[in-house]
C-alpha cells in the first residue's frame, strides 16, 4: 500500500465546486505538491481588476504552489508541471486536458464529475438533470482519455433530487459528495498500489438514451411559455440561482419590452382556461402564468434593474398587470 506522503498529488480545478475536494485532500492529509487552475479573470468596468479563482485563493491560503496556463499544450507549462513529478493527477470542474498532461502521471488523471456517466456528459451536467426532471444524480470518478467524459469509471456515488429544491441545493450537496469519491478513488489507488479497476462506459451503456449537458449559454435560459408546466417548473428551479431562467414582459399597452429573471415557481394543478402561453392572471394575490398545458405560480422574480423579489411585491409595482405579458 502506497503511504499518503509517498503519493505526490497535482489537483486542477477552477470553480468553488472544485474547492471542496481539494480542501477535503489538504485536510485528509493528502501531499498536494502543486494546484493548477485558469488564469485570473479580469473584472470592473474597465476589466482593470484580476480576481484569481476560487480554488487559487484556498491553494495560496495553505501554502500550495499554483500554475495559471493560459494555453495547456504550452511548453513552458508542461515542463513546469514536470518538475513536480506528480503520481496522481485529480480533475474537478475544469477544462479538456490534452494527452501529453493527462498521461503524465504514472498512476493516471481521474476527473470527479457531477453526474451518473455515461449519462450528462459535458460542461453543465448539474443543471441540465434538474431542468429535465431528474429524482436522482450524482458524482462519477473516471480516468482521463482523449475524449471528453468518456474515459473508464473507477466509482459512482447517487444523490437524490427533492422535487422542491433548486440547482444550489443539488450543488451543494454534488460538491461534498463529490470530495468524499474523490478521497475513496484515491484510497482505492494507494490499496492497489497505483491501480484500480475501472469499467469502461460502454459497458455501462445498455439500452438508454444518452442525455448530454451541454454548456449554458443566456439564450439556453430563455423561458418558453409554451411547455408544460412542470417543465417550465424544473426549467426555472434548474437555472436559479444562477445563471436564472429568463423571459421577456410586455407592459399594458406598450411595445417595449424588459427581461425579468424567474427565480421560483410552484405547481398549482389548475389548467390553462383557454389563454395564450405567457398570458397574466392575478387571482387571491398569486400571479399565475397560463402554459402549453396549464397554469404556473410564479413565485420570486426580478425585473431588469430592480431587486430580486415575491411575487405580491411584484404585482404592486406593476400597472394593470393582468394586461402584460411574458413572451
Amino acid at each position: 500500500m502506497i503511504e499518503k506522503k509517498e503519493l505526490r498529488i497535482v489537483f486542477m480545478g477552477t470553480p468553488e465546486f472544485a474547492v471542496g475536494t481539494l480542501k477535503a485532500l489538504v485536510e485528509g492529509g493528502y501531499n498536494v505538491v502543486a494546484v493548477v487552475t485558469q488564469p485570473d479573470k479580469p473584472v470592473g468596468r474597465h476589466g482593470s481588476v484580476l480576481m484569481p479563482s476560487e480554488v487559487k485563493k484556498y491553494a495560496m491560503q495553505e501554502g500550495i504552489p499554483v500554475l495559471q496556463p493560459e494555453k495547456m499544450k504550452d511548453p513552458e507549462f508542461v515542463a513546469r508541471l514536470q518538475e513536480f513529478n506528480a503520481d496522481l493527477q485529480v480533475v474537478v470542474a475544469f477544462r479538456m486536458l490534452p494527452e501529453v498532461v493527462w498521461a503524465m502521471p504514472k498512476y493516471g488523471t481521474f476527473n470527479v464529475h457531477a453526474a451518473l456517466l455515461p449519462q450528462y456528459r459535458g460542461a453543465a451536467p448539474i443543471n441540465w438533470a434538474v431542468i429535465n426532471g431528474e429524482t436522482v444524480t450524482g458524482v462519477t470518478t473516471f480516468f482521463l482519455d482523449h475524449d471528453i467524459d468518456t474515459g473508464k469509471v473507477i466509482l459512482k456515488r447517487t444523490f437524490d433530487i427533492p422535487d422542491d429544491v433548486d440547482v444550489q441545493y443539488v450543488y451543494d450537496g454534488l460538491m461534498k459528495l463529490g470530495a468524499e469519491a474523490a478521497l475513496d478513488t484515491i484510497e482505492r489507488i494507494r490499496e492497489g498500489d497505483g491501480h484500480v479497476d475501472a469499467i469502461p462506459q460502454d459497458e455501462m451503456m445498455g439500452g438508454d438514451l444518452l442525455k448530454p449537458a451541454p454548456k449554458i449559454f443566456k439564450e439556453t435560459c430563455r423561458i418558453d411559455w409554451t411547455m408544460p408546466a412542470k417543465r417550465i417548473y424544473d426549467f426555472v428551479r434548474g437555472l436559479s440561482p444562477y445563471p436564472g431562467a429568463w423571459t421577456n414582459i410586455r407592459q399594458a399597452g406598450g411595445t417595449e419590452e424588459v427581461v425579468v429573471k424567474i427565480y421560483k415557481t410552484a405547481k398549482c394543478q389548475m389548467p390553462n382556461p383557454g389563454m395564450p402561453p405567457g398570458t397574466l392572471k392575478v387571482e387571491k394575490g398569486k400571479l399565475l402564468v397560463a402554459t402549453g398545458d396549464g397554469m404556473l405560480s410564479i413565485e420570486q422574480l426580478q425585473k431588469a434593474g430592480k431587486k430580486r423579489m415575491d411575487a405580491p411585491a411584484f404585482i404592486n409595482g406593476m400597472r394593470d398587470i393582468e394586461a402584460c405579458s411574458f413572451l
